[in-house]
């Protein structure tokens, strides 16, 4: 019987090791390989394509791009680097994932690009990518690097220390973004709509647009976002409030996922935003014509002016913001349970 017993003590073991790994981010081999050169660090997933981290001193922030689901679809939005037939070329500041600000003591990051002329351009804040501390293949991958956000004249306003994990859960692919931002100086990060985790996605991934639409920012250059009335778009938001579509945009989550048709899948992106972020939970600038973003420093424009931040990082002090990011590809989009789970998890640090 003792005999009989300690088998099932055992087999209870190996059920429970094998349902960890499964949920663990050991399942999957994630290569991370680092060209100096060419300022880039690709990662893949068993030899296939998931994203590339871009530093090059040419643009004017750090981003991952182009990212790609389990099915080789290509998530993000091709232009401005490689445009692809019928996409948008509205905010050409809008590159692949990246974290950044509209507003840090006046200077703007967020819509800093090769369109601002060059008068105008002492206004615009730059992220130089300064060291690159790991790249780390393994069973998790690994990316950590340090860069300065600085101004027209390479003053650094912000030292920033970002850490990037990717691994694979049951087949969806995962991002977690950890970044520690420490004032050289005091810093006022004025409330404003535009920031701060921002993702442009592919053309199918976009929401129906019946009408052109203008957009201004807050240096007042006027962007036109164009009707899109072509069979592909296919896409739709959902929050954790059950908030959907257009209606999703300026509401408070702590999780946000946009869902579409991608070759032959549904493709799911899911944000989800953390307990110890400031302004959790978050507002999500989620546009209909493909910006998908988590902005927890703005507030007035998305509370109507009942609330306003304008967040303060006296000289020496850090403030830390995490995210996950989730990708997954198959027959039917994420549901619900799951990505509570995955929230439930992130917050508890598993």
């Amino acid at each position: 019987m003792r005999k009989y017993y300690l088998l099932f003590i055992l087999s209870l073991v190996i059920v429970a090791k094998v349902s960890a790994q499964t949920r663990s981010k050991n399942h999957h081999r994630i290569q991370v390989e680092n060209f100096p050169k060419e300022q880039k660090i690709d990662v893949s997933i068993a030899g296939k394509p998931f994203t590339s981290f871009c530093y090059p001193d040419s643009l004017e922030k750090p981003f991952l791009y182009p990212i790609y689901a389990a099915n080789d679809a290509a998530i993000t939005r091709g232009f401005p680097l490689k445009p692809r037939p019928n996409e948008p070329t509205d905010h050409p500041h809008h590159i692949g994932l990246w974290f950044n600000y509209e507003s840090v003591n006046g200077l703007d990051f967020w819509n800093n690009s090769y369109a601002i002329e060059t008068d105008k351009k002492k206004n615009y804040g730059w992220i130089r990518t300064h060291k690159i501390l790991q790249a780390k293949s393994g069973t998790e991958g690994g990316i950590t690097y340090t860069a300065n956000w600085m101004d027209q004249q390479k003053k650094t306003l912000i030292e920033e220390t970002t850490d990037l994990k990717f691994y694979v859960i049951q087949g969806d692919r995962i991002i977690e973004r950890v970044t520690k931002l420490t004032a050289s100086e005091d810093i006022v990060f004025n409330d404003v709509k535009d920031g701060m985790l921002g993702l442009r996605v592919a053309h199918e991934l976009e929401l129906p647009i019946t009408e052109t639409k203008k957009y201004v920012d807050a240096n007042g250059i006027i962007t036109y976002v164009k009707a899109n009335k072509d069979s592909m778009v296919t896409g739709n938001y959902l929050t954790s409030e059950g908030k959907q579509g257009d209606a999703a945009w300026g509401t408070r989550g702590n999780w946000c996922m946009l869902f579409g048709k991608l070759l032959a899948d549904s493709v799911s992106i899911v944000m989800i935003d953390h307990p110890q972020n400031p302004g959790y939970p978050t507002y999500w600038h989620a546009r209909n014509y493909g910006l998908f973003a988590a902005n927890p420093l703005g507030q007035k424009i998305f509370s109507n002016g009942k609330t306003v931040m304008d967040f303060k990082l006296p000289k020496g002090q850090s403030v830390i913001f995490r995210y996950k990011i989730i990708i997954a590809a198959g027959k039917n989009r994420l549901s619900n349970t799951r990505i509570e789970k995955y929230a439930q998890d992130f917050s508890s640090g598993k």
